[in-house]
């Protein structure tokens, strides 16, 4: 008997938001990391734009961010519905809408730094503009230790790691830098 994976289906080959069918034909680790990877970059730009506004409450701040995960939530949850309804020609399953949730679940998860850091904000602890920048460094932070770990994962030595986790730290600084020259 063969140990090969068998023949995947038409739907297989296109995922959703969440990869509701990329777990299935793949590492459901890897598809969360790459929500996460997106939510760090969409809540760093959203991040930055508060720091950068004048002066928005800790209420406004801490909302800002609590709706922007939430909203990044949703619809990555409608688009892999529809994505997998468009291919598999049905609903989700009981067990697909579970891995999609759990998929799915680090684009709030990436939300909590940064409110803490608003909430020790309410607190007196620090300034709220410090917080938020503290939070956008953090994620940015993370996206150059992302880069840097696969680069090493990969086996081409530390100075490759390095370039990996400063392209990937340019992105997200790029992502932050064309939303503030947008004006949001």
């Amino acid at each position: 008997m063969s140990s090969d994976p068998p023949h995947p289906s038409a739907g297989d080959h296109i995922t959703g938001a969440t990869g509701i069918t990329a777990a299935r034909a793949g590492d459901p680790a890897a598809a969360r990391l790459k929500e996460r990877i997106y939510a760090t970059i969409t809540l760093a730009a959203v991040i930055v734009t508060l720091a950068a506004a004048d002066t928005p409450g800790h209420s406004e701040s801490a909302i800002t961010v609590a709706v922007t995960a939430l909203g990044i939530w949703l619809a990555t949850l409608v688009a892999d519905e529809q994505s997998h309804r468009a291919m598999s020609g049905r609903g989700a399953t009981w067990t697909e809408v579970r891995t999609a949730l759990h998929i799915s679940s680090p684009l709030l998860l990436c939300a909590m730094g940064p409110l803490v850091l608003i909430g020790m904000s309410a607190l007196g602890v620090m300034e709220l503009d410090t917080a938020l920048l503290i939070s956008a460094g953090v994620e940015i932070a993370t996206l150059f230790l992302w880069g840097w770990r696969t680069g090493l994962r990969m086996g081409n030595g530390p100075l490759s790691a390095l370039v990996s986790g400063l392209l990937d730290t340019a992105i997200g600084v790029g992502v932050v830098g064309v939303k503030l020259l947008a004006g949001h």
